[in-house]
């Protein structure tokens, strides 16, 4: 497999387009490592004795996706000049803990629309999404151990926990009023930034980076996965269904006090707290609950107030990366910080 580390302009001509995405530039730069992570994925989905698991796993993973964090793992190795084959499995490590993760959030959270098609859980039952999810997690330990690096298998097993640890703490939070948003940056963090952060990581570990790379690598995937959900999470209040591959007021519907929410319940008068303590924590909602609630968070800024802590932490993420390798792939990445939170332009 060819080193992307030194590669001639003509290698990335048309990769600088305005008018394409930093992660679709990302993806056509990392192509051919993709392809294997992709073919590694179909092949380690499959099983002999079950055959709904590659039936579920493949309506969600084919189904499209940025495929965002495999692809921090392979720029992130390839970047410190990494060679070797294990960043492929590293990354379809990744790619099955998340596939996995949305198994299971789709049944907590009773979902019915992933990606803009409709839920495993919804087309088959809360069981099969249940037990495909536990396999994917099986299967993504077996291949962080092929890796050799006992590393690697601490710093995504304990992702893993974290991630668990995280939607156990959404769980019990989101639906009280007096969740701050220091408790809401402990569940983004949990449940969103620590695979962020463990897929640019384990890069820099596998490609054998100095401690100061891989620490940068860390930081910049922990401040790249809190933007990336405090902009979903502002997205459910405004953006299209195609932007969030989801039905717009989900989050709403489903109760959850995301930091939009949290900033205008902290500026509620009296009648604005008793109207969130009704849809949000009594769960009583009705026509036209969604558009008020809409219209709160307007009144009091706090949509603009949180897309500046997005912004913040996007650029929290590009800082983090001033003392990596320069290069197209740095690049990639810093506009990747910036696109993220673009998407609410």
């Amino acid at each position: 497999m060819p080193s992307f580390v030194e590669r001639s302009d003509e290698s990335v001509m048309g990769l600088d387009d305005a008018t394409v995405k930093p992660h679709e530039r990302l993806a056509k730069f990392l192509a051919e490592d993709m392809a294997a992570v992709n073919a590694l994925i179909r092949a380690r989905m499959a099983s002999e004795h079950a055959p709904r698991i590659p039936e579920v796993t493949a309506h969600l993973v084919e189904a499209g996706g940025k495929r965002l964090r495999p692809m921090l793992t392979l720029a992130a190795a390839r970047m410190c000049g990494y060679a070797g084959p294990y960043h492929v499995h590293l990354a379809a490590t990744v790619e099955f803990i998340h596939t996995a993760t949305l198994l299971h959030d789709d049944v907590v959270d009773e979902s019915q629309k992933r990606r803009g098609r409709p839920t495993a859980n919804l087309l088959w039952d809360n069981k099969s999404s249940v037990l495909v999810g536990d396999y994917l997690f099986a299967r993504s330990f077996q291949l962080m151990v092929e890796t050799g690096s006992l590393r690697v298998l601490d710093i995504l097993a304990n992702a893993a926990a974290t991630i668990a640890e995280g939607e156990v703490l959404q769980l019990t939070a989101a639906q009280n009023l007096a969740t701050d948003a220091g408790t809401y940056l402990k569940i983004v963090r949990g449940k969103t930034a620590a695979l962020f952060s463990a897929a640019t990581e384990v890069g820099g570990v596998i490609a054998g980076a100095p401690e100061d790379q891989v620490k940068a690598l860390f930081t910049y995937g922990d401040a790249l996965g809190i933007s990336f959900q405090i902009v979903d999470d502002l997205l459910d209040y405004g953006g299209s269904t195609g932007d969030i591959g989801k039905n717009t007021g989900d989050d709403f519907r489903e109760r959850k006090l995301t930091l939009p929410v949290i900033k205008a319940v902290a500026k509620a008068d009296a009648e604005e707290r008793a109207f969130w303590a009704r849809v949000i924590e009594k769960g009583d909602q009705r026509d036209g609950d969604l558009n008020h609630a809409i219209e709160l968070l307007h009144k009091h800024g706090a949509l603009a107030e949180a897309r500046n802590e997005a912004l913040g932490w996007a650029g929290g993420a590009k800082a983090a990366l001033a003392g990596l390798p320069d290069g197209d792939l740095r690049r990639m990445l810093e506009d990747l910080a910036d696109y993220v939170v673009a998407r609410i332009n």
